[in-house]
């Protein structure tokens, strides 16, 4: 794994945890620990995560901060990813959307379809189209993480559970030929799994980044989904393991 792809999972890691020692991730990533220490010295000097004695954790007062940046990251390539997804969507669709980064660009290409319905669990994506163009949102109940910005648990998946969308979207932490769709942070592959069933279609939103990273959870597998949306061709080994999923490739501007 080369270093972007660890400091990426080491954030990742720290979202979730809040703080993490240089020991467990150094037996993680498979590094040494003097590694794991430049890569927290790096990260520290952009402000995004603090040194403790023995392990790093994240700034008291980051947790919204962490979601705004996993929104931003390859924002450009999520708003193409976001626009292309949004051409499937007509009016009067019932549309399910998750706390992902791509799903929340997906949200806000939504400008031009009138009379959605709106299932989601992320705080952004409700606000982003409350009041837009008649829609109809409905944000699913249950705690609030912190650092997703977004509710997950048993109450979460309740509610969502009583609706059946079209469409469901999904953004995924990881894409991997031989372990599928994969997440950082269990309780969010939990709600996907609870509520893929529900939909007629599962369309996956993931900037080309994530393929073949080296993924934590394993969330759904290739044949639970039917289209997948990214800026770029995944390669021959994750279109041979994706056979029969429709792969769609957001054209980059000129």
């Amino acid at each position: 794994m080369n270093q972007s792809n660890r400091l990426h999972e080491l954030l990742e890691l720290l979202a979730e945890n809040s703080s993490c020692s240089i020991a467990d991730l150094a037996q993680r990533f498979e590094v040494s620990e003097e590694t794991i220490r430049r890569d927290v010295r790096q990260l520290e000097n952009t402000g995004r995560v603090r040194k403790v004695h023995g392990g790093v954790r994240l700034p008291d007062n980051v947790f919204e901060a962490v979601y705004h940046q996993r929104i931003n990251e390859n924002a450009q390539l999520k708003r193409l990813i976001g626009l292309k997804a949004a051409e499937m969507v007509k009016d009067g669709m019932t549309l399910l959307l998750d706390s992902g980064s791509s799903t929340y660009w997906l949200a806000k290409a939504l400008t031009k379809v009138r009379n959605l319905t709106i299932i989601t669990n992320a705080i952004e994506v409700a606000r982003e189209l409350t009041g837009r163009n008649n829609a109809r949102v409905y944000f699913a109940g249950g705690e609030i993480n912190e650092s997703y910005c977004s509710s997950f648990g048993p109450e979460t998946q309740n509610f969502m559970r009583q609706f059946t969308p079209e469409i469901a979207f999904f953004s995924m932490g990881a894409v991997e030929a031989k372990r599928g769709l994969l997440d950082y942070f269990l309780p969010e592959a939990e709600l996907k799994r609870a509520i893929a069933p529900l939909a007629r279609k599962i369309v996956v939103l993931v900037d080309s980044s994530k393929f073949e990273r080296a993924g934590l959870i394993r969330t759904l597998d290739f044949k639970d989904i039917h289209v997948l949306v990214s800026d770029a061709d995944p390669g021959a080994d994750l279109r041979r393991m994706m056979d029969g999923v429709e792969i769609q490739i957001a054209a980059k501007p000129n």
